[in-house]
Formats: C-alpha cells, structure tokens, sequence
C-alpha cells in the first residue's frame, strides 16, 4: 500500500520477470492513521472493524479511489500476471497492544473476505510476526471467520521468528499449510528464551518437525534471513546476509520437506526511497535498486530444479548421505523414484549410499544454484557407496547440487 500505481506495476513486473508467483503483502500495518501512498485512510476511527470505503473506485477522483480500491487494483495486476497475493490481514503488534479485539477481528476478516474471495489469486497469511499465543482469541478470530465467508482460498499463519504456526494452530480446521520463520539470526544469536526452538540457521529442522505431524499437511519457511539485511536485524554495522545465505536456506528448507520458499530484500520489504527519513533495519539504497540484487535472480533454479522432475513423489533422503555435516558442512538431500538431489553450501566432497533410487545405473551431474546450468559428472554402477567432489575449492558459498539420476 506504500506504492503508487505505477511503483506496483513495476514491482509485479520485475517479480514476475524473476520468476515468482507469490507477493507477501501487509494489508494493515498500523490501524493508527493507516494510509496508502494516496493519503486514503484504511479505517473509519482508527477502528479495524469499520473500513473506510467510498462510492466508485475511478482513480482519478480522490473522493472515489479509496484504501480498498487500490489494494483491490494491485490484486487484479498482480493476476494479469500469473501472482498470488498472501494477504497479511494486520500486523500482530496491532493485536499484542489491544489495537484490535476479537470482535473486531470477526468484523475486519468478513469484510475482507467478502471483498477478496472472488479474486482468484489469494492466499490469507493470519498472524503478522507475532506469536499465536499473546491474544490468541484475536487469531482464532480472524482464522475461523476467513474460513466462515471465504471457503476458496487457502489460509496459514505467519508466526515470529523462530517458531512455526504448528506450534499454536496444526489442528484449527482454517489452516490449510503451516508455516514457520527461521528468522534473521545466526547461530550465535540465537538465544531468546522465550523461544522453544534453538536452531539457529538451521531452518530445515522446522520442516523436520512438521513433517512429523498429523495431519498431514504443507510446511514453508515463510520469513528467513533477508538479503541485504543485517544479522540479527537491529544493529546496522554486524554483516549483511548475502545471496549465498538465501540460496542455503532456500535449499535446506525445501529440500527438507517445505513446500515452498520466501525471498525477501531489506529495501524492497519496506519499499524504501533513498534518503528518506527512518529507514528500518540498516537500508540505505533505493527498492527500485535493489529490487535486482543476485539473489532475487536465483531463488528460481530451485523451483526449476524441482519441477523437472515428477514433484509430489519428492521426499528427504538424509538416509543416503553418509557423512551428513554440521552447520554450513550440512549436506542436504532429497529423492524421488528415479532421481536424487544433494545441496552442499560449501563444496565439500561427501559420500552416498547408492541403490536407493531405482535403476541399475545413474547419470551424474552438478547444478550451479547461481546460473541453473548443469554439468555432466559421468556414470556408474548404482550400488555400493561413492564420493563426489564438487567443483571449486571448499568455501562458504561456494554451494553445489549434485543430480542423480537413473
């Protein structure tokens, strides 16, 4: 809702191009004073429960073109587009300091049902960066009342750093997917003790323990480390995190059973413009830049990886890593039938069991996650054990996919 129109048309444009099919966006980030980059308040009253709507939707006409009429136009781009919109509907700190009741979250969440659910490309993010048990009546709330008027689209919850909706919500009948924030900090950080998990970056633990839950159903990693972000947020002069590190974490978490990955960069998260006053978390350059850092161009060899190859036999296959690793030496694998992906972020060689993919030979290959390109690793006997050696030397980053295949 910061964007202008033609700032929106330019983002879903350089999204699209990049290859993503999935915007995060906050719907209400503050219900105090919320407007759109057209001045347009979101609410009557400050109140989440009376949203502020207009007659007509002509952008033209300022007393037409409301709050709701452009979050409804950019949801209509980004469908021209081939886009789903993961609509956050308010930020949690607005339901930790009493912003918002349960009442007026049943309100707020009918209404933007009624609004949204005929738009094809949906998906309701509950939760906002918070976890589900400070006022948990609010989230079970909106959840439940999405589910009551919207019986289409798929619904989660976006939790706070280091927990996972399956924590609060696994057995609510309005989540459809779980989702989990591995966070922005790095091993050493990582110490909250309000936190029951303490992986550090390991973020494929939490596909690990949800993968363990019945029913059965989707994980993500819905918020990882951010590129051009600092780690652990809030001091701008510790080290940012880089495309390698999102390239890790994209691959552990899906290959540990997420269904899906989340890319975020620090400017264009908040849309900064450069020079303007109180940038968050350290930004200096402009979203229109940034927009086109190396990572934002990466994150889609993996999808293309995935998809060659039939895609709901996939499962992890830690069982053929011999020698599996700690911390960055993790290596990470995953199968189908007749193929087998291994993630090295450092390029370390290591060692497989074979014979547990199908075939009585396998064609070896290593994948560049930078560039998506392949190069051919020979052939051999799919039996016995084997140590591949990764181009390059041993350095972080320097992260490798070895593909077998029968």
């Amino acid at each position: 809702m910061k964007c202008s129109r033609e700032g929106a048309l330019k983002y879903l444009d350089t999204r699209k191009a990049q290859g993503f099919n999935v915007v995060q966006v906050m719907v209400l980030h503050d219900t105090k004073n919320a407007k759109n980059f057209y001045g347009s308040r979101a609410l009557l009253d400050n109140d989440a429960s009376k949203p502020k709507v207009t007659p007509g939707n002509d952008p033209v006409r300022s007393d037409q073109y409301d709050y709701w009429d452009h979050a409804e136009w950019i949801v209509d781009e980004a469908a021209k587009r081939g886009v789903y919109m993961a609509l956050v509907p308010v930020w949690g700190s607005n339901v930790k300091n009493g912003s918002v009741d349960e009442q007026q979250a049943r309100a707020y969440a009918e209404f933007l049902a009624k609004r949204f659910r005929d738009k094809r490309n949906i998906i309701w993010l509950n939760g906002g960066d918070l976890r589900g048990d400070v006022n948990r009546e609010v989230w079970l709330a909106l959840g439940s009342t999405l589910r009551e008027y919207d019986k289409r689209h798929l619904i989660t919850f976006h939790p706070r750093g280091r927990t996972g909706s399956s924590e609060w919500f696994h057995n609510e009948s309005w989540l459809d997917f779980n989702m989990f924030q591995s966070g922005h900090r790095n091993y050493e950080q990582d110490s909250s003790p309000d936190e029951k998990h303490h992986f550090g970056e390991d973020n494929w633990r939490y596909a690990e323990i949800d993968r363990q839950l019945t029913p059965a159903k989707p994980t993500l990693d819905g918020e990882p480390s951010y590129e051009n972000i600092p780690q652990g947020l809030h001091d701008p002069s510790m080290p940012r995190w880089t495309a390698a590190d999102i390239r890790r974490y994209a691959y552990w978490s899906v290959f540990a059973g997420g269904a899906g990955f989340t890319y975020g960069e620090n400017s264009v998260m908040q849309f900064y413009d450069r020079g303007a006053p109180d940038p968050a978390y350290g930004a200096v350059d402009d979203w229109r830049e940034t927009i086109a850092s190396p990572g934002a161009f990466q994150v889609h060899h993996l999808r293309d990886l995935l998809l060659s190859k039939p895609y709901f036999e996939r499962v992890p296959a830690q069982e053929m890593v011999i020698d599996q690793g700690t911390r960055y030496e993790r290596i990470a694998a995953t199968k189908g039938k007749r193929y087998a992906f291994f993630y090295t972020f450092t390029g370390r060689e290591f060692e497989v069991r074979l014979g547990v993919i199908s075939g009585r030979t396998v064609k070896a290959a290593w994948f560049d996650p930078r560039t998506g390109k392949r190069t051919a690793a020979g052939s051999f006997r799919n039996a016995g054990k084997r140590v591949f050696d990764p181009p390059g030397d041993v350095a972080n980053g320097n992260d490798w996919v070895l593909v077998l295949e029968s």
